[in-house]
């Protein structure tokens, strides 16, 4: 096991250095001029200059590059074009309410559609797996900022039961639960479609297995096969879908943040990438993929808890 986490490490950081060299690439041939974004409309040729060399942006492409990695190492992610501040330190003062955001969506995903999938599986080919299927694919379908949109405008602004946008406090307190509960259902709504098919795949299978027709023969509960025996087993499926849902309810924050108006690190990102701020996107876009990755490790150890015969020595 520990070799197998120690090799998982040293993956991680090449596919970072990967994933850096990408970005800072892509950033690098952009159009615009940051110098120019910076100094402001009413500067001269000469300003410019002046700006592009105090922030680095007269050296070489690798030379920066290089520049890059060396702060990176440091846990220095550069400072803002706009602002002056430390990067990390403002990713930080958002980053909680992304996290927010993006776990109570996901609590919500496993709660509703872990138990739809089962029922799916149970009811097979019946009224309720009809309906409920029809559902996921309609989940799927509609986009998470217009659900968001149209949820809003009913419970805030009609009904007015809940607030229309902000995040300030945690979801598990009252007022973080009033605040979090309509985008994150918004952000929710295609995971739970997605939990709702791979659960009922997933329990149909385990449902068909030979040790699933001798327990029935045993006479033991309906209960007991389901959840004792058909369920642990179909959660590996499921707890892969956990760690791929909650990657993509990272990146699905930066359009709920738009919509619900959330200081996370979503709407930190749609700004810098809007003011050409290129070492803010480039440091956000590596915060999030390193949340990711270290999620999906974890997902691959958790494997060897639910079923034993799993080994990665």
């Amino acid at each position: 096991m520990r070799r197998y986490v120690i090799k998982r490490i040293l993956l991680m950081f090449l596919l970072l250095l990967g994933m850096s060299f990408i970005v800072f690439a892509s950033l690098y041939i952009a159009p615009g001029d940051p110098a120019a974004m910076v100094a402001g409309p009413s500067a001269t040729d000469a300003d410019i200059e002046v700006v592009r060399a105090s922030l680095g942006l007269d050296k070489p492409f690798l030379v920066q590059y290089l520049i890059y990695l060396r702060n990176l190492l440091t846990l220095n992610l550069g400072t803002s074009y706009t602002t002056r501040q430390p990067i990390l330190e403002e990713i930080l003062v958002r980053l909680p309410n992304t996290l927010n955001l993006a776990t109570a969506s996901i609590i919500i995903a496993v709660l509703v559609g872990i138990p739809c999938g089962i029922v799916t599986a149970l009811k097979k080919d019946k009224l309720a797996d009809n309906i409920l299927t029809t559902g996921s694919l309609i989940g799927i379908s509609i986009p998470n900022f217009l659900l968001g949109t149209l949820l809003m405008y009913v419970f805030a602004v009609k009904l007015g039961w809940l607030p229309t946008g902000g995040m300030t406090h945690f979801f598990w307190t009252p007022t973080g639960f009033k605040e979090a509960i309509l985008p994150a259902i918004a952000l929710s709504t295609a995971t739970v479609a997605s939990f709702t098919r791979i659960g009922r795949s997933a329990m149909l299978d385990v449902l068909q297995s030979d040790y699933i027709r001798t327990a029935k023969s045993k006479g033991l509960k309906k209960k007991t096969i389901i959840f004792g025996h058909a369920l642990r087993n179909a959660l590996i499926p499921l707890v892969t879908q956990f760690g791929t849902s909650f990657g993509g309810l990272l990146g699905g924050a930066i359009i709920t943040e738009q919509v619900f108006v959330i200081n996370g690190v979503g709407t930190y990102l749609i700004t810098a990438i809007n003011n050409r701020n290129y070492p803010v996107v480039q440091s956000t876009v590596l915060v999030i993929a390193t949340i990711f990755i270290v999620i999906n490790l974890i997902v691959d150890l958790l494997y060897c808890v639910i079923d034993p015969r799993i080994s990665y020595e």
